[in-house]
């Protein structure tokens, strides 16, 4: 048996799966490709759901039966009851688990592109050579999830690696994938340069930002002061023959974005606004789960961005995820991007923890 909220939830989605199937059927929603995407993604969101439901609802009354049977005083029909009760009710409890998972609220963010970004942190050309390898990772795991990628900038290092890139990615269920890799971090190997042998510890930071359009964020005119100067470093003659970097300050924040891998100022400054209205809806999430977690302790929503969340030994080839206590040991796989399983483990101690948090307020 469910208990109330539930119930009263799975009304809700059965309702609003019904509304869907009639919208999608109207002649109007079929013109509005925007609309259609839209509504379709929904229904595929909670299919799942009413389909659960529904074997929920049909195995409920299965078992009510069975135990009215057992009980109408005829030995034979409760007996049949009373041997395949066991099993249904067992089922019972299984699917009554998994509706309180589908029906957690969603996190709003989940569906949306993201934008990457990837730095060297401490150890010098050593970092820069490991954030260039979190790079080429993250492009191999997004082309086994068929994601597009852009790379909106990049700053190499002098003795190779990377010393900054900004990249974008593109496709279904993105965010919720990829929000678990904000934070340090760490590698342990030997690098090319040491000729004794000797193992180096170095650090790399990702943040990862949903994408937003210009309603999520408000981004006034009179906020920004805008620079535009010739680019450097990497490009074709077009590139460094022109003032076509853009370089923008959102003044009321202080952050400030630059851009410079495109020949046209007008493209550079498109880039730079969308990594900037990013970044600042970024920072009003990091706030609002940094209050989240002043009020209970969280083990993978954290507002801290400086955590060190994940180290990579070399040497023993394992990775280790440090907010959820799993340690992998196919680091070379991981590296190629085969992210699949530690993704999963993130994601099964989020839902654990939000049902916990369900729980402790009695919902």
């Amino acid at each position: 048996m469910l208990d109330p909220h539930l119930q009263q939830a799975l009304v809700r989605v059965e309702a609003r799966f019904a509304e869907i199937d009639r919208l999608l059927a109207e002649p109007e929603v079929a013109r509005d490709p925007a609309k259609l995407r839209d509504l379709s993604r929904e229904r595929a969101r909670i299919v799942r759901t009413v389909e659960v439901s529904g074997e929920h609802r049909r195995l409920t009354q299965t078992i009510a039966d069975d135990r009215e049977a057992i009980a109408s005083g005829d030995a034979e029909l409760a007996e049949l009851a009373q041997a395949e009760l066991p099993e249904l009710e067992a089922r019972a409890t299984v699917l009554a688990g998994e509706l309180r998972k589908l029906l957690l609220p969603r996190d709003p963010d989940d569906d949306k592109n993201v934008i990457v970004e990837v730095r060297g942190g401490v150890g010098g050309e050593e970092a820069a050579l490991f954030a260039a390898d979190l790079y080429r990772m993250y492009s191999r795991f997004a082309e086994s999830r068929g994601w597009k990628q852009e790379v909106l900038s990049l700053t190499e290092a002098d003795a190779g690696g990377l010393k900054e890139i900004i990249f974008s990615l593109e496709g279904e269920g993105v965010y919720r994938e990829m929000k678990f890799e904000s934070g340090v971090h760490r590698v342990q190997r030997v690098p090319a340069t040491e000729a004794s042998g000797r193992i180096h510890t170095s650090a790399a930071t990702v943040a990862v930002l949903p994408e937003v359009e210009d309603v999520d964020v408000e981004v006034r005119e009179e906020d920004l002061r805008v620079d535009v100067y010739r680019s450097g470093g990497r490009g074709g003659q077009g590139v460094n023959t022109t003032d076509s970097a853009v370089r923008i300050t959102h003044l009321p924040s202080g952050l400030v974005v630059t851009c410079q891998d495109e020949r046209s100022q007008i493209k550079n400054r498109a880039r730079a606004m969308k990594v900037l209205r990013a970044r600042l809806y970024d920072a009003k999430l990091a706030e609002a789960q940094a209050k989240y977690a002043a009020q209970r302790r969280s083990q993978v929503s954290t507002g801290d961005r400086s955590a060190k969340i994940r180290t990579y030994n070399f040497p023993q080839s394992r990775v280790t995820d440090h907010r959820i206590n799993v340690t992998l040991h196919s680091l070379s796989d991981f590296m190629e991007g085969d992210l699949g399983e530690m993704v999963e483990a993130l994601l099964m101690a989020e839902t654990t923890e939000r049902l916990e948090a369900m729980a402790a307020e009695g919902r």
